[in-house]
């Protein structure tokens, strides 16, 4: 749970309406609903770009839609995604990524909700190298994150579309401050997301040309996932959560600067309210596209995904197919009002 707000528990809640309902001399329970436990399991640590979640906790939505909520911080998708298959949480904020490949090991999973239609990451270079296409990279260091993450399975994206592959450069683990070597001349472009080119331009990184991954394949950035099981057997939690969510990001778009003022509190890097701002509008942009326009937010391409699916067997990056088609689902999306 977030920094700075008092978590109020399920029996609290569950106690007062309890009270309510008697001292209102009213012995039937139909207007009583029980209060459900909902975890969620992060990719990351409680940071800004989640604010809109902050949002709905300062403002006891989960409470009012009779949910007791557990935000799990994790290092990663494939982190989240095991959390929800170990039974540690109900639901994972993930990357397709870690879920094509826990699928590959047989995980029965579903997809659920699209949180950031939009792929987020890029390829950066200093506009002094002159760096305008994949070709020009060849036989150049180019840095990722590390090797198990989206930056370097996003580099290996755009290298297959211009017909290259990582032989063709040198790939340089460059940890998450991966832009002190581009800045340093240690490397000629970098691989990043949308964030981290922010944190990096207010660092003085300067002019740089960016190479868009999503004008190539736009891979979700991120989704809710949950095991069968529980899509099964959790099916009202999970439609309440979900409308917490979307209330939340619909909020969080209109209202820019309060999110920007709760994450001050609530979230590890969230000290810089100016920097808040600006990361919120960012992931604002994110979590839109022609599909969201149309259906509503959290909608699920499923196009897409088997493009990305097809993307990743290509390369090499799953041994098999595993028709993410099949457990993805618009059904709990189409019921948020």
């Amino acid at each position: 749970m977030k920094k700075g707000l008092k978590k109020i528990s399920a029996a609290a809640i569950f106690t007062a309406l309890t009270l309510t309902a008697v001292g209102c001399g009213n012995n039937s329970t139909t207007n009583e609903q029980e209060v459900k436990e909902i975890k969620m399991a992060s990719w990351s640590q409680n940071i800004t770009e989640q604010s809109n979640l902050y949002v709905a906790e300062e403002k006891g939505w989960f409470e009012e839609a009779y949910l007791d909520f557990e935000f799990i911080p994790g290092a990663g998708g494939g982190e989240a995604v095991r959390n929800i298959i170990a039974g540690n949480a109900d639901i994972a904020f993930a990357n397709v990524e870690a879920v094509l490949l826990a699928m590959e090991q047989g995980e029965e999973l579903r997809i659920i909700y699209n949180v950031y239609p939009e792929n987020v990451f890029n390829l950066v270079s200093l506009k002094d190298s002159n760096i305008q296409s994949m070709e020009d990279l060849r036989g150049k260091d180019v840095g990722v994150y590390s090797r198990a993450s989206g930056t370097y399975q996003n580099l290996l994206v755009l290298l297959h579309q211009a017909g290259m592959t990582e032989e063709d450069i040198n790939i340089v683990e460059a940890g998450v401050l991966n832009f002190g070597p581009l800045m340093n001349n240690q490397v000629v472009a970098t691989a990043a997301t949308d964030t981290g080119l922010f944190d990096a331009k207010n660092k003085g990184l300067g002019e740089v040309n960016v190479i868009e991954v999503k004008d190539v394949l736009n891979t979700p950035a991120d989704v809710f996932v949950v095991t069968e099981k529980v899509f099964q057997e959790k099916r009202e939690e999970l439609i309440r959560f979900l409308q917490v969510y979307r209330d939340s990001v619909a909020y969080t778009m209109e209202n820019p600067e309060e999110a920007a003022e709760i994450a001050v509190s609530a979230a590890i890097d969230g000290e810089d309210q100016a920097r808040n701002l600006e990361i919120i509008k960012i992931r604002n942009q994110t979590s839109m596209n022609a599909d969201t326009e149309e259906h509503g937010l959290g909608w699920l391409n499923v196009d897409i995904l088997k493009e990305v699916e097809e993307t990743y067997y290509d390369l090499g990056l799953l041994s098999k197919r595993v028709n993410i088609h099949e457990i993805t689902t618009n059904e709990l999306v189409e019921e948020l009002e």
